[in-house]
């Protein structure tokens, strides 16, 4: 295996995702699939890790030790420091790959989950300190999750929302999941709301904030059995009316520059629906002076919008 050197994080071998240390997914309101968590609150302090084998083999946390010790003779940015450092990363990578395997990774971006996490990794190596009697894997793993997750939120959602909504979409997913099992059947807005002592109109929020974090294209089939069915097809409809949008706005400021008695008439016709008899009688001229000017403007109105 290539060690990564310190100038691209990036290119580790992340390894397979069956390596990850997450047990099986499960799938949380509105169909996500997550990872399975055990019970939070470790010995080591790690989120529902019980066993720190199940994070790090024995031989990496063997090893690390005195590399770190090593590692802090040496010069930053030395060719000998770079070297040890890219051996603590290839040691430590079932780290990234196991806080990984924690979080509701897509499969599109798990590559990409990978590298954000070593990156963690690597800044965790850089501000470890031995001397503080702490298990690097205690300390590194919390800063690796914080690295993706902040991924998560500034580039994972397919619309920006803001960080108050994306943290509630997460809360309202794992409370989702308890009250479906209670419950045996999907919790209501209120029951979410009750459960989490929480606003309806805030939850309201949250779940339609959920909608953001995945984009569906229009031309994706509907599983309808149709094979040219899409899903344009469902949510489209025909404006008869937008093709008077543009007329009308050209009209504006053509009628604003006719005369304000040719404008009174059109008024009268158009939105009052007055016959020409009444309209000269409302304006004490006869039915023919109406119809000429009615024409009038008319024609006007029609020449200016056909102009190039």
């Amino acid at each position: 295996m290539t060690s990564p050197t310190t100038d691209s994080p990036r290119n580790p071998s992340p390894g397979r995702r069956g390596d990850t240390a997450a047990g099986p997914a499960d799938t949380g309101p509105g169909g996500c699939r997550t990872a399975r968590r055990t019970a939070p609150g470790g010995p080591d302090g790690l989120d529902g890790v019980t066993d720190l084998t199940e994070v790090a083999p024995a031989d990496a946390r063997a090893l690390s030790g005195p590399l770190f010790d090593r590692l802090a003779t040496l010069e930053e940015g030395t060719p000998e420091y770079s070297y040890v450092r890219n051996t603590l990363v290839e040691l430590n990578l079932t780290l990234v790959r196991h806080a990984a395997g924690r979080l509701p990774v897509r499969r599109e971006s798990w590559e990409d989950v990978l590298q954000v996490g070593t990156v963690g990794l690597i800044k965790a190596i850089n501000r470890f300190d031995p001397s503080r009697g702490v298990e690097f894997t205690t300390y590194a793993l919390p800063t690796i999750t914080g690295e993706i997750k902040r991924y998560f939120r500034d580039n994972v959602w397919a619309v920006r929302v803001p960080r108050r909504l994306q943290e509630l979409r997460q809360t309202l997913r794992s409370a989702g999941s308890a009250l479906e099992q209670d419950l045996g059947r999907t919790p209501t807005c209120s029951e979410l709301a009750e459960h989490l002592g929480l606003d309806a109109a805030e939850v309201d929020r949250g779940l339609r904030a959920a909608n953001g974090y995945r984009a569906a294209s229009l031309d994706a089939p509907v599983d309808d059995g149709e094979a040219a069915d899409a899903l344009a097809d469902h949510v489209r409809f025909d404006d008869v009316e937008l093709e008077r949008v543009e007329d009308l706005t050209a009209l504006g400021p053509l009628l604003a520059a006719l005369p304000e008695r040719e404008r009174t008439i059109l008024t009268l016709r158009f939105v009052h629906d007055m016959s020409q008899s009444r309209i000269g009688a409302e304006l004490g001229i006869s039915q023919m002076h109406v119809s000429r000017l009615l024409r009038r403007a008319l024609s006007r109105l029609r020449t200016e919008l056909t102009r190039d």
